[in-house]
């Protein structure tokens, strides 16, 4: 893709790195481009933003381990994968988690995701991929 990106997510990261390659490797994007403070992924679909928390405010942010869920925000963004069975054993591998809690919407499945910093989004796979 040449140009800036037509839609995207920026998510802030108190662990750069492992957030980076949380989101890489559920959502199945590469890697465009790094600098110290910001990783950007990328598929065909989406491109996402993880950017280092700024180290004055990091401080004061913990994650603990597992992650406590982070829901209470104003926004929350989805994604689609090939499948929710394979998304739910890699999110806990990588320290996420995928929510039992499924619905259906037209053509697909939906459920509610957390990253291994406890931010939430949403996950879909088609309704025949479950």
């Amino acid at each position: 893709m040449s140009g800036p990106a037509a839609a995207g997510v920026l998510i802030y990261a108190k662990n750069l790195d492992l957030l980076a390659q949380f989101y890489a490797q559920i959502l199945g994007m590469r890697e465009l481009h790094r600098r110290d403070e910001i990783v950007v992924l990328q598929s065909a679909h989406l491109q996402l933003l993880i950017h280092a928390i700024p180290a004055p405010i990091a401080e004061h942010v913990h994650v603990s381990t597992p992650p406590a869920k982070r829901d209470n925000v104003a926004l929350k963004f989805f994604a689609t994968v090939d499948s929710m069975a394979a998304a739910r054993a890699l999110a806990a591998q990588l320290g996420g988690q995928v929510f039992d809690d499924e619905w259906q919407g037209p053509g697909f499945v939906a459920c509610n995701a957390m990253d291994c910093e406890g931010n939430v989004f949403q996950l879909r796979a088609p309704a025949d991929a479950v």
